[in-house]
């Protein structure tokens, strides 16, 4: 857990595929910026894949990781960017899938109120969660 002016905090990052499932989860302290956090989660994403990412992923740095991989980065530009690079609203619509499956993580009254204290359980009921997700979606 992070400590900040609001207490402490911990961040859940998720990566998901295009059916709203989760790939890879990790926490990090409330105050971890976000674009340092992912980016050892950004390693497996290859040649033809699309990142859809809010601001907070928007760096230079990332996009050339997400380059020399052969991935695209489709993170919406923060509005002080001297130099726009290529953005489609189109596809960022998307991103909402990653929305969804935070919605429905929230469900799980053991995540969403942090009963646990210590991170490895706490990331552990995060995974039993997603895992139950995984399981409603494949009884369809």
């Amino acid at each position: 857990m992070g400590r900040s002016r609001g207490g402490l905090t911990t961040k859940i990052h998720a990566l998901v595929d295009a059916n709203g499932l989760p790939i890879l989860l990790k926490l990090t302290e409330g105050q971890a910026h976000d674009g340092r956090s992912a980016k050892d989660m950004l390693k497996d994403l290859g040649p033809g894949n699309i990142l859809l990412a809010d601001r907070a992923y928007d760096s230079d740095e990332l996009r050339q990781s997400l380059a020399s991989q052969g991935a695209w980065g489709n993170i919406r530009p923060m509005p002080n960017r001297v130099n726009v690079p290529a953005f489609s609203p189109f596809l960022y619509r998307y991103r909402n899938l990653v929305e969804r499956f935070f919605s429905k993580l929230k469900h799980f009254r053991a995540v969403a109120t942090r009963f646990e204290k210590h991170a490895a359980n706490y990331l552990a009921l995060v995974k039993l969660a997603a895992s139950r997700i995984w399981m409603r979606f494949m009884s369809r």
